[in-house]
């Protein structure tokens, strides 16, 4: 049997790209009665006569799942973050980064409307672009109008499947018109209520873009821990699990415990101690949300 790759959900058909040709699928019954959902970005093995006839069979391992927006097997995120028109926040990009580590999906940052800059502005990106590239994500200043900064992105799009996530108005949008004009996706579609889509389309679609495959929603619609525990938050910063093998204690929350490998390189300027305090604010967050029942 055929596998290809579902890159669209729609009133219950699925369609499957195959060696370039899409063929619209159903869902086996067995998939209800397991209470398995087919989603965008899996990959499954399925039966169609025809394009417009098929049967999804299958649904091979999913290597990540998002909720929102539904989607498996997710290469990458694009994070996006203005510059300016919302000003700039390392704490908002902070927390997009936990949301993406969490998944084991790799983040780049995309940091916009660089064009908009004077130069001590200018000066503040860049070392805001030397600290997260020491840490090990690829960051990109960019202006839709520069040609160079979207040649950039396109080459991280290329050969792989990547979900989108920024606060509304740090330019989403805009980047992927000025990467396809084909797409001519609406700027003014997002609301502006923080990570709030408002979408016109009801579905998740993976579109062609730049030799990859990238989700249409706004990304993340919620920008809670809901999922995350305590002892994970630490693996959500690389730059914590570079060292923390050197702490005294294993388990160490890097917080109240002493001789402490993270602490001690923050005090020694090796870890942002920016970062460090954004770390200590999740942490409180998540000892202290809610319990779920």
């Amino acid at each position: 049997m055929p596998v290809g790759k579902i890159i669209k959900s729609l009133s219950g058909f699925y369609y499957v790209l195959c060696e370039g040709e899409v063929y619209q699928c159903r869902g086996r019954g067995n998939f209800r009665k397991k209470k398995v959902t087919p989603l965008v970005g899996d990959l499954v093995e399925f039966k169609a006569d025809n394009k417009e006839e098929g049967y999804i069979l299958s649904i091979e391992n999913r290597k990540n799942e998002l909720v929102r927006p539904p989607i498996s097997n997710v290469d990458q995120a694009l994070i996006v973050t203005s510059a300016v028109h919302p000003d700039f926040n390392a704490l908002l990009l902070d927390r997009f980064l936990v949301l993406v580590e969490e998944k084991r999906i790799e983040p780049f940052i995309v940091i916009s409307k660089v064009d908009q800059l004077d130069e001590h502005q200018m000066e503040v990106m860049e070392s805001y672009k030397t600290l997260y590239e020491k840490i090990g994500y690829p960051v990109i200043l960019s202006a839709v109008d520069d040609t160079e900064s979207m040649d950039q992105v396109q080459s991280h799009l290329a050969g792989r499947t990547t979900v989108i996530a920024g606060q509304s108005g740090v330019g989403k949008s805009s980047l992927l018109n000025s990467i396809d004009p084909r797409l001519s996706i609406d700027t003014d579609e997002i609301s502006e209520s923080l990570g709030r889509g408002k979408h016109t389309t009801r579905h998740v679609e993976l579109y062609d873009i730049a030799d990859g495959l990238v989700a249409d929603t706004p990304g993340f619609s919620s920008l809670e821990f809901g999922e995350l525990e305590l002892d994970q938050l630490p693996e959500c910063f690389p730059e914590f699990v570079e060292v923390q093998n050197d702490c005294k204690f294993r388990g160490c929350l890097h917080h109240k415990e002493p001789k402490c490998a993270v602490k001690s390189a923050v005090e020694n300027g090796e870890i942002s101690d920016q970062r460090y305090e954004h770390y200590l604010q999740f942490l409180n967050e998540i000892q202290n949300r809610k319990p779920r029942y």
